[in-house]
């Protein structure tokens, strides 16, 4: 039903008015002729109204001196209607014209870009590259060399190791693959020694190539050997493995009770501009960098026309939100909870592998802040790897 509808609307329908002595005679025609119609409504016994398309009411109307019936269009509707009335309005038409010709020639060009693929490498860095090599907003799509922009475009930025540009319509499709960095290779020809890359109580040791030199329970010192790449019988080897030990650290920060924060005014501002492919049209007075104390807010809305049609315009919504900064005095609880936590999130983040077992944060009122003191104990892995250095032709 809703189909129909639209299709009628599209080329136009009419609502008539009947009324006459004999009104079934109209109906009955309109059955013989096959003139179809609907939504019937009686007013009275003598007069209805019903709906048709324009094709039909134009039948009806060639019919209607025999029907000794007065008929009358009530209502008009759809497309045909709707330009009908812009007929002596000849710069609108022009203007119609010009904008369908615009349209037209506009989806030969690139206006908007989607990038799939990228996650290291940013968009930015994308867009800016294929911008260096002639491919930006408003480029003819047919214009693109796909392989000599792949090749050039993989030059600029080395984290690529695939890159594609199919163009549809307006818009450019690229797709991207980032390189695989291929791991170290390990030459074990290399001697070398584990050494403690901090001091700990050693609770487990797994030498995986060399001489474990020392025993779980042993305390050792920030670059002791753990593991010796040089056997008993003189032959140099890899000398690799884990150590791991239990750990002890005292870290401190210094946090001011006293802070500022936004107040806000309640004012708001609201700023509106257009970007036109690179350029920039702003309805304001003014420069769009703003000096006073507030909060930039910005929406982007790409404009496309029904059936994703994208035009090279973006609607640039900015709202202004000033402020006012106070002070504003913490209690040294909250601060104390707040910078342990943030320690503790440290220490986790700078041990290669580990946990932490205990830790406690105690907190000292001194020169107007808070002294936060976090010490913990932790279960890490301590063993670092390093070569001996060989004169060449002494390598196994």
């Amino acid at each position: 039903m809703m189909l129909y509808h639209a299709i009628n609307l599209i080329t136009g329908q009419v609502t008539l008015r009947v009324e006459s002595g004999f009104p079934e005679r109209v109906l009955n025609l309109c059955a013989a002729r096959q003139i179809p119609f609907w939504d019937l409504q009686w007013e009275s016994e003598l007069a209805f109204t019903f709906t048709m398309t324009r094709q039909s009411w134009r039948r009806l109307r060639a019919l209607r001196d025999r029907l000794n019936a007065e008929i009358v269009p009530v209502e008009r509707e759809g497309v045909p209607y709707f330009l009908w009335r812009f007929r002596r309005r000849y710069a609108l038409l022009a203007g119609m014209a010009i904008a369908a010709a615009l349209v037209f020639f506009g989806s030969f060009f690139i206006w908007d870009f989607e990038i799939e693929g990228e996650t290291s490498v940013s968009r930015e860095a994308i867009l800016r590259s294929l911008a260096r090599n002639g491919v930006h907003l408003g480029t003819f799509g047919g214009a693109i060399d796909p392989r000599d922009l792949r090749n050039h475009v993989l030059l600029e930025l080395p984290e690529l190791s695939y890159i594609s540009i199919n163009v549809r319509g307006c818009r450019g499709y690229i797709q991207v693959r980032e390189r695989i960095e291929a791991p170290e290779i390990v030459s074990k020809k290399r001697p070398g020694n584990t050494v403690a890359a901090r001091d700990g109580l050693v609770t487990a040791i797994q030498p995986w190539d060399g001489q474990k030199m020392v025993l779980p329970g042993t305390m050792v010192a920030q670059g002791q050997l753990l593991i010796s790449g040089v056997a008993e019988d003189a032959r140099f080897l890899r000398g690799m493995g884990k150590v791991y030990a239990r750990t002890w650290y005292e870290l401190r920060c210094q946090t001011p009770l006293t802070v500022e924060r936004k107040v806000y005014t309640g004012e708001e501002r609201v700023r509106w501009a257009v970007c036109w492919g690179d350029r920039r049209i702003n309805f304001y007075i003014g420069s769009s960098i703003t000096t006073a104390s507030c909060d930039k807010i910005t929406e982007r809305t790409h404009l496309s026309l029904p059936g994703g049609f994208a035009l090279p315009v973006t609607l640039v919504r900015e709202t202004l939100r000033p402020y006012e900064l106070e002070s504003v005095q913490r209690s040294p609880e909250a601060v104390r909870a707040q910078t342990g936590a943030a320690l503790e999130g440290l220490l986790r983040q700078g041990m290669e592998e580990g946990e932490v077992l205990t830790s406690q944060v105690t907190g000292v009122q001194w020169d107007g802040g808070l002294l936060v003191v976090l010490t913990a104990e932790c279960q890490e892995q301590i063993g670092r790897f390093e070569e001996i250095p060989m004169e060449n032709g002494e390598e196994n």
